[in-house]
């Protein structure tokens, strides 16, 4: 086995978790369903391997068949929506469908939702009664400050531990409230001796591309293996993701402290953060560490190197300031003195001295006429015509010694001022760290 890897054996099978969205809203797109996504990480966090996210209209033949195929494949399924009082709220009607169970109106839930009218100086519409209906044998979720209770249901399965479904109101802040509640507890009784424990530990990159950090991975991505190591990207960010499942948190943080330090080894100075953290916040650290300060002189990112900046130090004791500026790129004058060869080592000096700040940054587009690329100009890719390279270049200084480094300025269009932003960070993060 590899390091950090262990066997697992059926005996230790993480039991699988689904999550069911239904509403026309959401399967029309009129609505961004954030129900979903909020559930998966708590049954993650319960020890559950969430499986499937399943999205469904307002039709009855579609939600009963969606509740029989969860309860089949998934050991527990948590429901959001349809548990209104108009004629196209289902959910109730096609729980007691799909696995034969009637209706039954539970009076004292009928009182409370009278009850809860009252208070808010009305009279309870007589279609807001089917909301105290619910499936024979169900648990009621109470739904401390609205009309629409939820409710828990055992489904038996041949020779298999039976199947919870949960189903519980579309309604955000209600349905948050009634998973802390009521129903977070009744999955964790149900997952009982056979519940594990689930711990992540994120590593944060810069500097490279997807690939390229798989690549110098050894065999960890690999499917299968635990822990697992999972790896995306956002904004030119990579993140890895190790997940371990034990009995405990102790033992989860034992199995990843080994994984962790082989990417470590394999990554070196692209690694910048953890668990969230970002790039700026890190260099916001490091400076504040060494009690300096930085100032920036944007040429290129458009502000968003002075708002990452900006967010990570909100009272501008570290970062002092900086100034955003249009030009179009400048030419490199290869046989020009250092000071007309590299325009952005005049723009960080002048930007430090004007917010007598410790360090000065600025970022600014150079145009190499002597270097070109061919580019396509039309669909087919047959005729083509060569244009100048254009690269990033930025330059730190202390007054004393500039730092300068020259990047492609070729990008996604979505990524490619975020990425120069990152790009003016990690040069700031990399040159403390050696100095």
């Amino acid at each position: 086995m590899r390091c950090g890897e262990r066997s697992s054996t059926r005996s230790e099978r993480r039991m699988i978790g689904e999550v069911i969205a239904v509403g026309d809203e959401l399967t029309s797109g009129e609505r961004l369903d954030t129900n979903s996504q909020w559930l998966a990480v708590r049954l993650t966090d319960l020890g559950l391997r969430v499986m499937r996210h399943v999205t469904i209209a307002d039709d009855l033949s579609s939600n009963i068949a969606a509740f029989r195929a969860a309860a089949e494949r998934s050991d527990v399924t948590v429901v959001t929506g349809g548990l209104g009082p108009t004629a196209d709220d289902l959910t109730r009607e096609a729980m007691a469908e799909a696995f034969g169970r009637p209706l039954q109106r539970d009076s004292e839930v009928l009182d409370g939702i009278r009850a809860l009218f009252r208070r808010r100086g009305r009279e309870m519409p007589e279609r807001n009664a089917v909301q105290a209906d619910f499936p024979e044998g169900a648990i009621v979720v109470p739904n401390p400050h609205g009309s629409a209770p939820g409710f828990a249901l055992s489904v038996p399965r041949h020779e298999r531990l039976d199947a919870l479904l949960i189903c519980l109101p579309g309604v955000p802040a209600e349905m948050r409230e009634m998973w802390f509640g009521t129903a977070a507890d009744l999955i964790a009784n149900r997952l009982g001796p056979q519940r594990r424990r689930i711990v992540h530990r994120t590593l944060h990159c810069f500097g490279a591309g997807e690939s390229d950090v798989e690549r110098r991975l050894p065999d960890l991505i690999r499917r299968g293996r635990e822990p697992s190591v999972g790896i995306t990207a956002s904004q030119a960010t990579i993140t890895l993701r190790i997940t371990a499942t034990g009995a405990d948190e102790a033992s989860c943080r034992e199995a990843i402290e080994p994984v962790e330090r082989t990417i470590r080894e394999s990554l070196g100075h692209l690694v910048f953060g953890v668990d969230g953290q970002r790039l700026e916040q890190v260099v916001i650290a490091s400076l504040q560490e060494r009690d300096e300060t930085i100032a920036v002189f944007d040429a290129t990112t458009a502000g968003r190197i002075l708002e990452s900046l900006g967010d990570a130090d909100p009272q501008g004791t570290t970062f002092v300031g900086g100034t955003v500026v249009t030009i179009a790129p400048v030419p490199d004058l290869r046989l020009a003195d250092a000071a007309a060869r590299y325009p952005t080592r005049s723009s960080a000096e002048r930007c430090r001295e004007s917010f007598g700040a410790s360090w000065g940054l600025a970022l600014q587009r150079v145009v190499d006429d002597d270097s070109y690329e061919a580019v396509p100009t039309d669909d087919a890719g047959v005729r083509s015509e060569r244009e100048p390279i254009e690269y990033l270049e930025i330059t730190l200084t202390d007054g004393r010694h500039p730092h300068t480094r020259r990047f492609r300025f070729a990008a996604h269009p979505d990524i490619l001022l975020p990425r120069a932003a990152k790009q003016g960070l990690d040069l700031i993060r990399l040159t403390l760290a050696e100095s």
